[in-house]
């Protein structure tokens, strides 16, 4: 199945979805984090940490961050949950490589480790981690039904899926603020961190074209994922979706 949000692009129609996504984010990988926390307002963190929160249960030992970019999540994971090993993926070397001297400089080489791994095609092996995350990394995603065939092929039996998302928020005042904030601020903050402006427009297309809530629920559970919920966070603006294997 083909979901519109697969066929929103960074830049245009021609080059294949996940390059120019690589292409996008080795761009503003010097300045996502600066800029990331702008745009949310700070917001962002408090949303990352109660999500790994909601992992305490499970003890996950070996943990699978897709999309890891500057490693954010990663680095959250490991001091919460104090996981065994943490292998964090993605297909941007230029923002792993900022995420390498986050771990680096806090000395968890030993626990959290990057690789260049196409999530549609990873290289592990079956039933090999205790918790798979992805942190606002689904949209960018080429093939979301070939993404969630290998989240559920490496997770073990038991194991469990956490993802964070954008979503578009239904109820007013929030709905208009957000229209608001993504047509006018969110570029002038692009501006004024010199960073290409059509990365940020492709944001909020991205998110309203993103299968959301209940239909996302519904995607989850065709793969054989179960015990299905979601938490909805700041009125809408992100949500949480949880499955397990």
């Amino acid at each position: 199945m083909s979901y519109k949000v697969e066929k929103v692009n960074p830049y245009n129609g021609e080059e294949r979805k996940k390059e120019q996504v690589k292409k996008m984010f080795n761009e503003i990988a010097a300045k996502y984090d600066r800029l990331n926390g702008a745009l949310s307002l700070g917001i962002d963190g408090y949303w990352r940490s109660d999500a790994i929160r909601e992992l305490r249960r499970y003890r996950p030992r070996q943990i699978l961050d897709i999309a890891t970019g500057t490693g954010d999540f990663a680095l959250l994971a490991e001091k919460i949950l104090h996981p065994e090993k943490i292998t964090a993926v993605d297909i941007s070397e230029g923002m792993m490589a900022v995420g390498k001297e986050k771990v680096a400089a806090r000395g968890l080489d030993h626990i959290i480790s990057f690789e260049y791994q196409d999530c549609a095609a990873l290289s592990f092996s079956d039933n090999c981690f205790d918790a798979v995350t992805i942190s606002f990394g689904v949209r960018n995603f080429e093939d979301i039904d070939q993404s969630f065939r290998e989240v559920l092929r490496v997770l073990k039996p038991g194991g469990v899926f956490l993802f964070l998302e954008l979503t578009t928020p239904e109820k007013s005042p929030i709905k208009e603020l957000y229209t608001t904030y993504t047509q006018y601020v969110m570029p002038l903050l692009s501006d004024l961190f010199h960073t290409e402006r059509r990365a940020y427009e492709y944001l909020p297309e991205s998110i309203a074209a993103f299968p959301q809530g209940r239909e996302m629920m519904l995607v989850l559970k065709k793969y054989g994922f179960r015990n299905i919920r979601l938490r909805r966070y700041t009125l809408g603006i992100a949500t949480l979706y949880m499955a397990e294997k």
